[in-house]
């Protein structure tokens, strides 16, 4: 999508123009029976992966972008021209000879019988910016158009009106590609057009459901299959005027089309229905080199796919008989488990075409130690389900996307996320042996003669403590001992008593120093500017290391004169 917003005037403009469309839209474009539709077919988001895979490789073999114009861009056109004339379309460059950047629309069209003044146009632009390789913006707009047209190909459904696909080059640069498109036509050829449907940045990694004039009747069979999911998708109000929908509505088409969103921020409402991350832009990489494979969110990315397919079936293939064919969708669509307990949710289910039919319901991607669970196990469509996520005392931490899937005579799925939590299942407990140094030296590693009962430092508790430097001289000295922190607690405390003073008059140098560590982290530095009367109590947090094993280590170090002392007492490791 283009970063230029629109000026008053040209919002004006466009006001007037949607208002007219929308006013003189043709009987014909009105949506078809629901029940051709609801039997289109599921688009394999895996395939479509593999388009925006093969053209991040275009990308990274031409300069890392695929800007109008350029190489990455041209190489673009020829795979997706390729695709497309293996399938049987009858395929068009088109070269834009005003665009910024020269390059072709790519045009296909499916040869068929349908008559020649009702035709429904699809489209997206194949283009990027120069600083990254474009891969929502618009890689997945490309590929989910690109996959669709392929699909109907295989098919190849009886067509009650001809359906066109469309690739435009110099969207970045102001929609020049489209709308040298539109420009070209005579008012017969633009009248022949029904409806135009615009796919660009569908699968932001924050991204909400966003359609253009979402109220409008040409909106009606995205918004449809949208609302199946329980999404209820909102207007496009950021794209307005952004992208190549706009050419068509300047030329009095009727438009629509999916989007999930680029540079403006999510809001708390969104956040709350779609999930996500509130005050956040919706795509983080927008024209960035960031916008990778990487950054696709391929949940939308299946949506809109699914949703061409919808409005292709709807707007353009005879009805025949339907297919029987159903939805799944759940209810909360996250949710969060403690370690040893669990949580609820609803999985839904719809008949969207046909006849009720029997569903199976199952569960995977859960992490290990997770069990998901349906009561009942099967469901007629139509009907509902209680899932149990249930995590036992072990379970691995974290959050994951767990596939809830339904099969039938179809196969669909939904996505509900869980997040494990530490808490729940603890051991607890305090896990430093021997913390007092009361007991010898085992199980502390370390110098000789750190661990002692010697009157010229005092314990802080009992006779013995833990007492590196004070030796005035260059000197490095060290404590360790491996711990087992036990997993599924809520709060891990590591905690000594230290105790420094120093023969150093310097308010101002560190010249010697001791060490905390756990494992390869550093948890503090202390030096002779720490100098106290008495010990202090040293606390931390040490949830990080929960299900650990793994080592705590003092270590001094002393220059070559003045000693500084470091008195270690009761450690402690406490879990509960």
């Amino acid at each position: 999508m283009r970063r230029t917003t629109l000026t008053a005037g040209i919002a004006l403009a466009a006001a007037v123009a949607l208002t007219a469309s929308t006013a003189t839209l043709p009987a014909a474009a009105a949506p078809a029976p629901a029940l051709a539709a609801l039997a289109a077919p599921d688009i394999s988001v895996t395939n479509v992966q593999a388009h925006l895979s093969q053209l991040q490789s275009i990308a990274s073999s031409n300069g890392g972008h695929r800007r109008a114009g350029s190489a990455g861009y041209t190489a673009s056109v020829s795979y997706v021209k390729g695709k497309l004339q293996a399938a049987g379309y009858t395929v068009t460059e088109q070269n834009c000879t005003s665009c910024t950047y020269p390059g072709n629309n790519v045009i296909a069209e499916w040869p068929g019988t349908a008559p020649a003044d009702q035709v429904v146009m699809f489209g997206s632009h194949l283009d990027g910016v120069s600083a990254g390789p474009g891969m929502n913006d618009n890689g997945s707009g490309s590929s989910v158009l690109l996959e669709n047209a392929l699909v109907l190909a295989q098919q190849n459904p009886t067509m009650t009106k001809r359906v066109r696909f469309a690739w435009w080059n110099g969207e970045e640069q102001g929609l020049q590609g489209s709308k040298f498109y539109v420009n070209s036509l005579s008012a017969t050829q633009k009248g022949y057009i029904k409806g135009y449907y615009n796919f660009d940045m569908v699968a932001s990694t924050n991204g909400g459901y966003f359609i253009n004039r979402v109220t409008s009747t040409t909106a009606a069979p995205l918004k449809a299959y949208w609302d199946s999911l329980g999404l209820a998708p909102e207007e496009n109000v950021e794209g307005q005027g952004r992208s190549d929908d706009y050419s068509f509505q300047q030329g009095g088409i009727p438009t629509s089309g999916y989007a999930m969103g680029a540079s403006a921020r999510k809001t708390s409402a969104q956040a709350a229905k779609w999930g996500g991350t509130a005050s956040a832009s919706y795509d983080p990489c927008y024209h960035s080199s960031c916008d990778t494979t990487s950054n696709i969110n391929a949940t939308g990315l299946n949506r809109s796919a699914d949703g061409i397919a919808y409005a292709i079936w709807d707007q353009a293939v005879g009805s025949g008989t339907p297919t029987n064919d159903f939805s799944v969708a759940v209810s909360p669509t996250s949710g969060s488990v403690a370690r040893g307990a669990s949580t609820t949710a609803t999985v839904s289910t719809a008949t969207t075409s046909g006849s009720a039919q029997t569903v199976a319901l199952s569960a995977s991607g859960a992490p290990s130690g997770v069990t998901v669970s349906f009561s009942p196990s099967s469901v007629t469509s139509g009907g509902s389900s209680t899932m149990t996520v249930a995590a036992s005392s072990t379970a691995a931490t974290g959050t994951y996307a767990i596939t809830v899937t339904g099969t039938g005579s179809a196969t669909r799925t939904a996505t509900y996320n869980i997040t494990v939590t530490g808490t729940g299942g603890c051991a607890g407990g305090q896990v430093v042996g021997n913390s007092s140094f009361e007991s010898g030296t085992s199980p502390w590693t370390g110098s000789t003669g750190v661990i002692t009962n010697s009157t010229s430092q005092a314990a802080r508790t009992g006779s013995y403590k833990a007492w590196l430097g004070g030796n005035g001289s260059s000197v490095t000295e060290s404590l360790s001992q491996s711990l087992t922190v036990p997993a599924g607690c809520a709060t891990y405390t590591l905690s000594f008593w230290l105790h420094i003073d120093t023969a150093e008059t310097t308010t101002s140098t560190a010249y010697d120093k001791l060490t905390v560590q756990v494992g390869s982290t550093t948890l503090a530095t202390y030096s002779n500017l720490n100098k106290a009367t008495g010990y202090v109590q040293r606390t931390f947090n040490a949830a990080a290391y929960a299900g650990q094993t793994v080592t705590l280590k003092f270590t001094s170090v002393e220059d070559a004169s003045l000693q500084t002392s470091f008195v270690i007492d009761d450690v402690t490791l406490t879990a509960s």
